[in-house]
């Protein structure tokens, strides 16, 4: 066997852990360089030849186990995950209310991100190291469904799919008021809050932001809405829904607080997207949480 055939059978470590993991080379360094590839039980280098009987460990980084935040003194522990499905490819995550995505100002541990990295699983590293695997997000205390991405082949197909809206998210909504119509489309550029930098308001010159609705049922000074988003931008539903009047119920950002209700009335309940491994059309669920569901029923017309 030549030099060049030899080489060719026993690739570098960086370019066989791409090929195998679905990830770029850059990705494969990342790991490599920061301690997590053991070849044979021993950490491996970038520009080591790997042979077909070599044993190659890929680990996530640790996870942090600081506790998420909590309304009582006793640390609790990173939120366990309900995690809908999951392949080679993706996990689908229903978040709970109160778990933040992924690290941010204030929220240093305790997220989303944290808990995927808790299962030792490898996700994408498109994002960060920080963001493993997260391929959109949602606000803290909105519930419901996510995809995150396990090879940055699936994040870049995901991805695509969101800026193309082909990705379809559908929310629950309750919200205060009624409607006469039974359907709409808000479309109103969104930016960042010109005087209160933790909000988000309408903003001329503000990035394209389109959100349709439709009337599901209609309550004593409430409505239920199915909301479905063309475009993502940070707090589209809520900063929409406010603009024309009818803020979210429990929504103390952009509406008012709810004293029976201590989260916005807000839950994304179906996600549809085209699977970045076989193309396939898939469709996923969650039921609406039990408090939004006793807040609707509060509302709901007295039976004479």
């Amino acid at each position: 066997m030549s030099a060049g055939a030899a080489a060719i059978a026993t690739p570098r470590l960086d370019m066989w852990l791409a090929g195998s993991r679905h990830i770029t080379r850059h990705a494969a360094r990342t790991l490599i360089d920061a301690g997590l590839v053991t070849v044979d039980g021993r950490l491996g280098r970038p520009g080591q030849r790997v042979r077909d009987t070599a044993e190659v460990v890929v680990t996530q980084p640790a996870p942090s186990l600081a506790p998420v935040a909590s309304s009582g003194d006793a640390a609790q522990p990173v939120t366990a995950l309900c995690i809908v499905e999951e392949d080679d490819w993706l996990a689908i995550v229903d978040k709970p209310s109160g778990m933040v995505v992924h690290p941010a100002p204030g929220h240093p541990t305790g997220t989303l991100a944290d808990a995927l990295k808790e299962r030792g699983t490898t996700w994408s590293l498109l994002g960060g190291s920080e963001r493993a695997g997260i391929v959109h997000r949602l606000d803290r205390d909105t519930s419901g469904l996510l995809v995150v991405a396990k090879t940055e082949a699936a994040h870049r197909n995901l991805a695509k799919q969101l800026s193309d809206r082909s990705l379809g998210r559908t929310y629950w909504a309750l919200v205060h008021g009624g409607f006469r119509e039974d359907t709409g489309t808000i479309d109103a550029p969104i930016a960042r809050h010109p005087r209160d930098r933790r909000r988000m308001a309408i903003v001329e010159g503000g990035r394209e932001a389109i959100t349709d609705f439709r009337v599901v049922e209609r309550l004593n000074g409430a409505t239920v809405l199915e909301v479905s988003l063309q475009t993502g931008r940070t707090h589209q539903i809520r900063v929409h829904l406010a603009s024309i009047g009818h803020p979210i119920v429990g929504d103390g950002v952009y509406g008012r607080p709810d004293p029976d209700l201590r989260r916005p009335a807000l839950h994304a309940m179906r996600l549809r997207l085209r699977h970045p491994g076989d193309g396939s059309e898939r469709s996923y669920d969650s039921p609406v949480p039990d408090e939004l569901i006793a807040a609707t029923d509060r509302l709901r017309p007295l039976l004479l």
